[in-house]
């Protein structure tokens, strides 16, 4: 897979990285099928115009992992974030979603890669993410990425709680 590549992406692909998210969003917590929770809250948080506002945030890093100038991942990184258990402010992984038929060719792991020397380089030394309780996938990619689960808190949806772990890591 030597067509990856990783950067920051332009305004003008907000649409296809939108799709990315809703995409991924929906294969990995929709078990059930696509609620009207779950429908709004997509539609709300991954519109094209939310993810062109959060390319130009300042206080973000988004970078996107293309195959033949096409997204096929993304991560995110809110800069000026508090652990929820800790409540220490640090930067807080909020996205690492990669399409599913290029999982297991380590494009995640490209990902989190970059966006820690972003971190690092931003002077912060450590940080933290919430995963869904329920993603063992995604639980055991980080804890072998040396993040360790500190508690758990509430994701809430609408009506739903959904049970998140914090997880944290010393970047130096």
């Amino acid at each position: 897979m030597h067509e990856i590549s990783i950067q920051k992406p332009p305004v003008t692909d907000a649409l296809r990285i939108s799709l990315l998210f809703k995409q991924v969003y929906l294969q990995t917590y929709a078990k059930e099928g696509i609620s009207h929770e779950f429908a709004n809250f997509i539609s709300r948080k991954f519109s094209p115009e939310a993810v062109a506002d959060n390319i130009e945030k300042a206080s973000q890093s988004l970078l996107i992992a293309y195959f033949k100038d096409n997204p096929i991942g993304v991560v995110q990184v809110i800069h000026d974030s508090t652990c929820r258990i800790d409540k220490v402010q640090m930067p807080e992984l909020d996205k690492l979603y990669v399409l599913e038929r290029f999982h297991g060719k380590a494009i995640g792991h490209l990902l989190l890669k970059e966006i820690e020397k972003i971190v690092v380089r931003k002077g912060y030394t450590q940080m933290c993410l919430e995963v869904y309780s329920k993603n063992p996938r995604a639980i055991a990619f980080y804890e072998s990425k040396g993040y360790q689960n500190r508690g758990i808190v509430d994701f809430v949806m609408e009506t739903n709680t959904y049970e998140n772990f914090v997880m944290t890591k010393k970047l130096v």
